[in-house]
């Protein structure tokens, strides 16, 4: 499945538009605690550990949004959009949103 920031793919038609997709990871206190916690790694001024959890929310997040993407039928997911919120007093949440679409080289 290509997963694009683009409103188009090069080459390909979009045949239908199949909808809205989101994907979402919330990280909790106890992680982002563990993480500040275990900074022991910091070299100018960026954190491993830290940066290690985030990828991996980033990860369960565009595997939650490609996961109802190919629910849908749509061979494509558009227009996609990472945000990073941070949800009461210690919670970070990640969240991928972009269309589903279904592609002519579905």
């Amino acid at each position: 499945m290509i997963i694009t920031t683009t409103n188009s793919i090069e080459g390909q038609k979009i045949l239908e538009y199949k909808g809205i997709v989101v994907g979402e990871a919330i990280m909790g206190a106890n992680v982002v605690r563990d993480v500040f916690a275990s900074i022991t790694d910091i070299v100018g001024g960026r954190s491993g550990a830290y940066e290690a959890k985030l990828q991996d929310a980033r990860d369960v997040a565009m595997r939650e949004l490609e996961q109802r993407a190919l629910a849908l039928g749509a061979n494509a997911v558009v227009g996609v959009d990472l945000d990073y919120e941070v949800v009461g007093n210690s919670m970070l949440m990640v969240s991928a949103s972009g269309t589903a679409v279904l592609t002519d080289r579905g």
